[in-house]
C-alpha cells in the first residue's frame, strides 16, 4: 500500500479504498519479474551472510505489514542480533527489487525503510541503510536512511492510515505517471470533468 500511497494517492485510494483494480502490461511484467525473487522456500548462504526470500514483516508502531522481497542476513557481532540456528550476531538487510528503473519521487525509497522499520521493531536493532535493485539498469543502488527520511515516513503512514479511515479519494491531475496507470480508464479526472447526459440534452435544445 505504501509505495502506492507515494507514487500516487488518488491511484491508491481507488485501489485500497474503493476497491477497483485493473492489470496493464507495467503491472503484469512487475508480477513476473517478482516470482523469480519471491520464493519463500529459498535460503541461500554466501560467505558471511545468508539471505531470506519473501520473509513476512510487520510494524505496530506503523500499523504496516507486508513481505520484503529479500533480506541480507550480514554478519556483526556489533550491531547485530542473535538469530535461530546460526553462529555469532547477524544484521538484517532490505533488498527491494524492481522491475523498471528510479523513479523521481521516493516511494521506492519509503518502501525500503518501511521494511527496515519493521526489521527493527521484530528483531530489536537498528538498521542504518537498505538497498533497491532496478531490473532496467540492472544495478543495486544504496539508500541511507536518515532521520529526516524516518521522519517523513511517519507523517506519510499517518496521512495514508487517515484517509482509509475515512474513506478519501482525492482528485488529481491527468499526470504522465497516472496515464501510464493500469487505473487510467478507471480514475482519470477528467471523467469527471464531462457533461452528464442530462445537460447536454438540456443544452441541445436550447441551441
Amino acid at each position: 500500500r505504501l509505495v502506492c500511497f507515494v507514487f500516487s494517492e488518488r491511484q491508491w485510494a481507488l485501489i485500497y479504498v474503493e476497491g477497483q483494480w485493473k492489470d496493464n502490461y507495467l503491472t503484469l511484467a512487475g508480477d513476473h519479474f517478482h516470482k523469480k525473487v519471491d520464493d519463500p522456500y529459498v535460503s541461500e548462504t554466501r560467505g558471511s551472510k545468508f539471505i531470506k526470500r519473501a520473509l513476512k514483516i510487520c510494524s505496530k508502531e506503523l500499523g504496516l505489514s507486508g513481505i520484503c522481497d529479500v533480506v541480507e542476513f550480514q554478519k556483526d557481532d556489533k550491531n547485530g542480533v542473535p538469530v535461530y540456528g546460526k553462529e555469532g550476531k547477524y544484521l538484517p538487510i532490505p533488498v527491494e527489487y524492481k522491475h523498471g528503473k528510479p523513479k523521481k519521487d521516493k516511494s521506492d525509497i519509503f518502501q525500503v525503510l518501511a521494511e527496515a522499520i519493521c526489521l527493527e521493531e521484530m528483531m530489536l536493532c537498528h538498521i542504518g541503510y537498505g538497498y533497491l535493485y532496478y531490473g532496467k539498469t540492472r544495478h543495486r543502488e544504496k539508500v541511507v536512511f536518515t532521520n529526516q527520511l524516518r521522519k517523513e515516513l511517519k507523517e506519510i503512514v499517518k496521512r495514508m492510515h487517515y484517509d482509509y479511515e475515512r474513506g478519501y479519494t482525492p482528485k488529481t491531475k491527468n499526470s504522465r505517471k497516472f496515464r501510464s496507470s493500469s487505473l487510467k480508464d478507471i480514475g482519470l479526472p477528467e471523467m469527471f470533468d464531462r457533461e452528464n447526459v442530462k445537460n447536454y440534452i438540456s443544452r441541445k435544445i436550447n441551441e
